[in-house]
């Protein structure tokens, strides 16, 4: 193929992007999707097509399809932040903690490098994955210390499962529609998420010591490490910091970790209060050092 076919076919692509560009603003997934694939299917070498119909497999919960598409457009373009922060998101939803964290993790660090003005949305995907993954080792814990308790959550969601399929069969036989389907799915999700904080709530009265949820509250919580902070400083702006990991940010980046605006160290003050609570929590619950 010459020079100049390949441009046209380039630009056959992109007009097909700008298209699904379209349908995406107006709600249309399916229909940006579809636009997307085809620019793929003219230009497979571009990283922003893989990661817009990434964006909109998200809408369309496809989850599977929106990592191959986040995969692809990171091989395509190694640095690339958008495909890490949709990765991430679809893990979370696949219930993969921990590959999410680390996807999510890496697509902040691209924003600091870059000074993206994203860089609160994936600090805040961040800290969501990781209180997955704490939760995660939670579960795990209490279901260990009680046997009665796994049985009773691992019945609540075989009938969750049970429940979602009906309506999934109801979908494609067209006696519901796609909108009530998923209305109806969310709900069997939302109800037996409450039943199972219901169930573990009772188990743990009968014993706190070992069946009590353990929770870090998000006020302890570092915006850049992501750890309980041990010497909280306040920024300009009324956020707060580990002294250490704000240091080593603005090494990076002389900017505020949210406003992006300048910053030095020499301008924030110590937050006396927060870090008495912080040592206050960590002396009373010695298992948050892990955290």
């Amino acid at each position: 193929m010459s020079f100049t076919n390949v441009d046209a076919t380039k630009a056959k692509a992109n007009l097909l992007k700008e298209d699904g560009n379209k349908c995406f603003q107006n709600g249309d997934w399916q229909g940006a999707e579809e636009l997307y694939s085809k620019a793929i299917q003219k230009d497979s070498t571009n990283a922003k097509f893989f990661t817009n119909r990434a964006m909109t497999r998200l809408k369309l919960e496809a989850w599977d399809g929106c990592i191959d598409d986040c995969l692809r457009s990171i091989d395509l373009e190694k640095s690339n932040m958008k495909g890490y922060y949709y990765l991430a998101q679809a893990q979370l939803a696949l219930h993969h903690p921990n590959e999410a964290y680390h996807s999510a993790l890496t697509a902040y660090e691209e924003c600091i490098k870059t000074s993206n003005t994203s860089a609160g949305s994936v600090s805040s995907l961040v800290l969501q994955a990781k209180k997955e993954k704490w939760e995660a080792k939670e579960k795990d814990r209490i279901r260990r210390r009680s046997d009665l308790l796994a049985q009773l959550e691992d019945g609540l969601g075989r009938v969750a499962a049970y429940e979602k399929r009906t309506i999934n069969a109801q979908i494609k036989k067209g006696e519901t529609s796609q909108t009530e389907g998923e209305e109806e799915m969310k709900e069997v999700e939302d109800s037996t998420r409450r039943k199972i904080e219901e169930l573990q709530s009772i188990f743990a009265i009968s014993d706190p010591e070992n069946l009590q949820r353990r929770e870090v509250p998000d006020y302890l919580i570092d915006g850049i490490s992501f750890a309980i902070m041990h010497d909280p400083v306040v920024t300009k702006t009324g956020q707060s910091y580990d002294r250490s990991t704000l240091i080593e940010h603005l090494r990076r980046s002389p900017t505020d970790p949210l406003t992006r605006e300048p910053l030095r160290i020499e301008e924030c003050r110590p937050n006396l209060a927060l870090k008495a609570a912080c040592e206050k929590y960590l002396e009373e619950n010695g298992w948050a050092v892990d955290w």
